[in-house]
């Protein structure tokens, strides 16, 4: 306990110009847990506090025309700077959400999780001055092959991902069965009743028999990967049990 009252696993921290946008998502759910428990510390920067002049302008038009404006340099090294100096020792890891960026997903979570500091850098209107990449940032990150009208709403994807998976949170057992823990789909889930409309819980669900209900789930992340993700199971760790399970369900499609 003494280590987490000293300091938090993870500090992130999210500049924006709406800081005011991360209120409530930082204050709900596991993200507000992972505060509360000391494990995790997260806070939104307002952007413009670091930006020159009376109306603390952050955007500018861009060189050689064009529509849209763009983010200046200055503040967002300003900062980047000033949040360094803050960290101390630990050099923080500054990525900035980018359609450009390389794709977001478990593995990039885990990878980040194991992080102690991350300064997330939530682009606007047509993008950032050219410098800030190539001067500031170390890592550029999408959350997927679509346009969003800022970069608030990734960070806060990425910040929700990423803190469940900061060690000593959740249980590993819980990470171990999600969807991509192991480049597979979760397995269907049900709860009581046990029929409702005329829809029926699989009897093996309702045996009691734990190694038929594990056997079960498997065979379903393995359908429902192949059906609905084939591209992971280029990437799973599959058994020989496994394959030949897969086999068997193209032998079926074949006939």
């Amino acid at each position: 306990m003494g280590e987490y009252a000293l300091a938090p696993r993870l500090k992130i921290e999210l500049v924006t110009i709406f800081p005011r946008m991360f209120d409530g998502p930082l204050g709900e759910s596991m993200i507000k847990r992972a505060v509360e428990q000391k494990l995790v510390q997260v806070e939104a920067i307002d952007l413009r506090l670091f930006a020159e002049g009376r109306h603390r302008q952050v955007d500018d038009e861009p060189y050689g025309g064009g529509r849209g404006m763009i983010f200046k340099p200055e503040p967002l090294f300003k900062a980047v700077e000033n949040l360094r100096n803050r960290s101390g020792h630990t050099r923080p890891r500054v990525i900035l959400l980018t359609p450009q960026g390389r794709q977001f997903n478990q593995e990039l979570a885990r990878e980040l999780a194991q992080e102690n500091h991350l300064i997330l850098l939530c682009g606007r209107y047509e993008g950032v001055d050219e410098r800030v990449r190539t001067g500031l940032v170390d890592d550029e990150i999408s959350i997927g092959d679509y346009v969003l009208t800022g970069g608030e709403i990734p960070a806060l994807v990425l910040t929700d991902a990423v803190v469940r998976l900061v060690p000593g949170f959740l249980e590993e057992e819980t990470l171990v069965e999600e969807s991509y823990a192991a480049q597979l789909l979760e397995y269907p889930h049900y709860t009581r009743p046990p029929e409702y409309r005329g829809m029926r819980v699989p009897s093996v669900l309702l045996s009691g028999d734990h190694g038929r209900i594990a056997l079960w789930r498997r065979q379903q992340q393995l359908e429902r990967t192949r059906k609905r993700r084939p591209d992971l199971l280029k990437k799973a760790e599959l058994s020989p049990a496994d394959q030949r399970y897969l086999d068997s369900l193209d032998s079926l499609n074949d006939q």
